[in-house]
């Protein structure tokens, strides 16, 4: 009874094996598909697909971004040179725009500015132009400051991270504004090359980059302070490694995450400075089209023509909200834990 007993286990054990399914990787079956990795940046691509808001500002952006670039084009086709004086457009006793909405017509489609019939749409495209090329380029100006002398008071500590520190709190704790409008109001009509409105610009882009890199510095400065303790950096620097190679090659790489995400919340806050500063005086002149430039003449015709403010100052709304939301985004997907 137990040699067929034992026969029959182990009969049935053979034909369990041979009804079982032939493992992963035999011949006969389909080759199994590779695990593939995912570098943090794709994973921060995946959660930024993720979020509809963020996604939004992005093609708004986008769309700014190439309306300021082909500006001559667009203005070509749909509108009227932005210094062109309408004056047929203009009632002669009132000075406000023949019409309703401000002129509004198929020519004119934002319709002209007051007294001295400028197109409207024509100023608007320009003016993304003025805002988007003083908040990018002041951005890259504070960022590249700031991220080399933060990662290097973090770094090296001692007195010379004293020494940053300090002046990083007395550049926060200047008055921006005043310092503009006090320069602006002194500067030649001509330097370096430049001329007119391009003087205007490029000290606008030095004075909001220059009072803007110490907010980098800080976040750069505390996250090298907790990234110059870690394994891979002790273990760079037991092979040999000199500072310039650990700046560069193992610190610099973990901190671009959040130099980006500053990087994009600080671009809507230099339109806002910019159109603060064309708003006091202190921006380009004209007749160079900027959306502050406009709000302020906006002041005294308001009552007449409120559509003349409304234009430049949802163009400003968009285009900061636009910004903000794809900041936001971008945040969130490279640093989901700290959005918690």
């Amino acid at each position: 009874m137990t040699a067929p007993l034992h026969e029959k286990s182990a009969g049935e054990a053979t034909a369990t094996v041979d009804g079982a399914p032939d493992a992963p990787g035999t011949p006969g079956d389909a080759p199994a598909k590779a695990i593939e990795g995912r570098s943090p940046w794709q994973i921060a691509w995946t959660r930024l697909k993720r979020d509809k808001l963020a996604l939004a500002g992005a093609f708004i952006v986008i769309f700014l971004v190439l309306v300021a670039l082909f500006a001559p084009v667009i203005v070509g086709l749909l509108g009227h040179p932005p210094d062109e004086f309408h004056e047929d457009q203009i009632d002669p006793l009132f000075g406000t725009p023949i019409g309703s909405w401000g002129g509004v017509s198929s020519d004119f489609l934002f319709g002209v500015e007051p007294v001295n019939g400028r197109d409207v749409f024509s100023r608007i495209v320009y003016g993304a132009r003025i805002s988007l090329l003083v908040a990018f380029l002041a951005a890259v100006f504070a960022v590249v400051l700031g991220t080399i002398l933060g990662i290097i008071a973090g770094y090296f500590g001692g007195w010379i991270d004293a020494a940053l520190s300090r002046v990083m709190d007395v550049m926060l704790a200047f008055p921006q504004l005043l310092f503009t409008i006090a320069l602006v109001s002194v500067l030649p009509n001509q330097l370096l090359g430049l001329d007119g409105s391009g003087v205007r610009i490029a000290a606008l882009v030095l004075v909001i980059g220059f009072f803007g890199w110490p907010y980098v510095g800080r976040i750069v400065r505390g996250q090298t302070l907790s990234l110059r303790n870690r394994e891979y950096v002790e273990a760079a620097q037991s092979l040999g490694a000199g500072r310039l190679y650990i700046l560069r090659r193992e610190l610099l790489p973990n901190l671009i995450a959040p130099i980006t995400v500053y990087a994009t919340l600080m671009i809507p806050t230099n339109i806002l400075t910019e159109a603060a500063l064309s708003f006091l005086g202190a921006g380009v002149k004209p007749p160079t089209a900027s959306w502050g430039q406009m709000l302020s003449t906006a002041i005294t015709t308001y009552e007449s023509d409120p559509l003349f403010m409304v234009i430049p100052g949802f163009a400003i709304f968009i285009t900061v909200l636009a910004f903000n939301l794809f900041g936001d985004g971008v945040r969130d997907a490279l640093d989901p834990k700290g959005s918690r």
